[in-house]
């Protein structure tokens, strides 16, 4: 009877995780023609879009994007101004890298934002060469120069779990580690147009190479312990341009694969072994322009689906 018990618990448990996992959400932004943001099941299925600025002057490819705490989305579809939008597609905050805090007239673009624990906003502003930390009212309360391509195109940022930001930059070609003094403490020259970095919870460096149609692991010794270049092994999927990147609580890594054309997918999920364990393939709806997205841990899911109740008739 004991064993029959066990057997129920653990079959209760891995259906109850099989049920979560399917009940997770990826949040797209998509440009060069298709100029959407959309919430989608792992599936596919969109259960929230919301169009955004087609080419033209002044408006950018989609280059990062986050689901807030509160909900809302921090996207960009411009390339200097980020801006908060609830749901229901209401805008609560904005900022214009273009004319605030001694900008106007300067060439300036952004690719990379970011909300902070303390509620600031995180924005890289290529041209100008600064990251700089703003509050709800546009007041920097943190800024420092970028050493290392900053006046050039400054893809990704993201920030590690010891409060350094990760920098990566088209031209050298490099991943620069900073600290909040605006020290250079890593850096790893990977001569690509290199588009996201993250750092690991074993501590090494995952590098999508952007044009080097690659994703790379390297220690803090910048050894090479990994690295998937073209063809992902024992499969019929070619990598492109790589570019964001998400370690999930399990270990599992999830690589953006942008420009790759109809016959391969957008998004791809690798186990331990490197094996593709899940794929986004929607090029009907995300085209050959999706290089941001999130995907969206059970809470996240969770509190976007019961906003989404709320906002349906």
């Amino acid at each position: 009877m004991k064993r029959f018990t066990c057997f129920a618990m653990i079959l209760t448990c891995l259906l109850v995780n099989a049920s979560a996992y399917a009940e997770r959400l990826v949040l797209v932004s998509a440009s060069y023609g298709k100029n959407i943001i959309a919430i989608c099941d792992q599936q596919g299925n969109v259960i929230w879009s919301h169009k955004t600025a087609g080419p033209s002057k002044g408006h950018a490819g989609h280059h990062d994007i986050h689901l807030l705490p509160n909900g809302n989305i921090l996207y960009h579809d411009s390339w200097t101004t980020t801006t908060e939008m609830t749901l229901d597609k209401q805008v609560v905050w904005s900022y214009d890298s273009a004319t605030m805090n001694g900008n106007k007239g300067k060439r300036v673009d952004v690719h990379a934002f970011a909300r902070l624990p303390n509620g600031h906003t995180m924005i890289t502003e290529s041209g100008v060469g600064r990251i700089i930390e703003v509050d709800q009212n546009g007041k920097i309360e943190h800024q420092f120069p970028l050493k290392k391509g900053g006046t050039q195109s400054t893809r990704l940022v993201r920030i590690t779990p010891q409060g350094n930001y990760l920098v990566c930059s088209e031209q050298p070609g490099v991943v620069t580690e900073y600290n909040r003094k605006g020290e250079v403490v890593w850096d790893y020259l990977i001569k690509t147009r290199v588009y996201g970095a993250i750092r690991l919870k074993n501590g090494n460096t995952l590098i999508a190479s952007g044009s080097g149609n690659s994703v790379v692991e390297v220690s803090p010794e910048k050894k090479v312990v990994w690295e998937i270049r073209g063809r992902v092994p024992k499969t019929d999927v070619q990598l492109k341009w790589t570019t964001c990147l998400q370690e999930l609580d399990n270990g599992n890594l999830i690589i953006g694969n942008c420009h790759a054309g109809p016959d391969n997918p957008q998004i791809i999920e690798l186990d331990r072994n490197r094996k593709i364990v899940w794929k986004f393939d929607e090029y009907d709806l995300v085209g050959n322009g999706l290089a941001c997205w999130q995907v969206l841990d059970d809470s996240q899911s969770d509190l976007v689906r019961k906003k989404l109740s709320v906002l349906t008739p």
